[in-house]
């Protein structure tokens, strides 16, 4: 039980659409501060502020200062799924506990990816922004229905898509994955969903329509580059909600610069909030890192760290103990 030191709660928003991972924390009785900037927190921001806590709940601010630093962390309740901001191995080293919320996401991703499935190639927010400047030019684009579907990772958010895309019967889907997932692949055609597992290649050359949902490994670092855009169609979208870095984003611009494919939405970036080149590109789609930004999966993320969080201090069995292959895919 935890009975002396302090809880940082570095995530925003935290609790502002429902009370209910404040009150938890508030049955609990143990002492918390919470992100008192109401805002993304840098590294040194984070490290100064929890610098003398035994635990925290936290988002995607970069916590390797934190945990270089701090002589009393014992346990990190990431809300969300990602990991590239947390140092595992260090954490290993230093005997800090972590855990995350991996399905509580899943479905508000998938949901707002099947929505710029839809708006980016009907160039919804082209409309939108002509409209506002006394343009009337009503833009024509490819369906869903018409559309051959690349997945790249079939993870819990690539499988929740490809469920979904099944009710707008597109012309195929095509699935890249580390792993081979002949049961997945299975139990999806058996639904009536045209869906292949291909090559990386082979998904970026044939594919209308390219989404990427993998985790920002060591190996999927720039992931999709120059090389990697070559091959997709001029007529083609990509779309990436899973982490800045797995697109290289240098070499993304140029390409939708100079209109070698049709156009882009991105949720994440190599440095959020975004401030980079893509913002002057009319082709592009620019959201800001919301793919969990539903009342619901706030909810269900919030409530789950801080269960989890207060299950370790009354030294309870963890129900999400990030799995050792986590550990040994983390860049540091």
């Amino acid at each position: 039980m935890l009975k002396n030191g302090n809880i940082f709660v570095s995530t925003y928003p935290f609790g502002n659409y429902d009370r209910l991972p404040i009150e938890l924390l508030n049955r609990s009785g143990f002492s918390y501060t919470i992100n008192p900037l109401s805002r993304k927190l840098t590294a040194e921001e984070v490290s100064e502020f929890a610098k003398d806590s035994v635990g925290i709940i936290a988002g995607t601010e970069n916590l390797s200062l934190l945990i270089n630093n701090s002589k009393k962390l014992k346990f990190i309740s990431r809300v969300g799924i990602g990991l590239d901001s947390v140092p595992l191995r260090l954490c290993r080293e230093k005997g800090i506990k972590v855990s995350y919320t991996p399905d509580a996401v899943t479905l508000a991703v998938a949901e707002l990816v099947i929505g710029m499935m839809i708006t980016l190639p009907r160039q919804v927010a082209l409309a939108d922004r002509q409209i506002r400047v006394g343009k009337w030019t009503r833009p024509v684009g490819i369906s869903i229905n018409s559309a051959t579907i690349g997945i790249i990772g079939f993870g819990r958010v690539g499988f929740k898509i490809s469920t979904l895309l099944n009710g707008f019967s597109p012309t195929k889907v095509y699935v890249s994955d580390i792993l081979d997932k002949p049961e997945e692949i299975q139990s999806l055609r058996s639904l009536g969903l045209n869906i292949e597992q291909v090559s990386l290649e082979f998904l970026l050359e044939f594919s209308d329509i390219v989404s990427v949902h993998v985790p920002l490994t060591p190996l999927t670092r720039n992931l999709i580059g120059e090389r990697e855009l070559k091959l997709m169609r001029k007529n083609s979208f990509l779309i990436n909600f899973s982490r800045g870095g797995i697109v290289n984003e240098e070499d993304v611009y140029h390409c939708l610069k100079n209109l070698e494919i049709a156009g882009m939405a991105v949720d994440v970036y190599e440095k959020e909030p975004y401030k980079g080149k893509l913002s002057e590109l009319e082709n592009v789609v620019l959201t800001q890192h919301m793919g969990s930004c539903s009342f619901d999966c706030r909810l269900a993320m919030e409530s789950q760290a801080t269960e989890e969080l207060i299950r370790f201090f009354q030294s309870l069995p963890l129900l999400s103990e990030v799995p050792e292959f986590e550990y040994e895919n983390s860049e540091f």
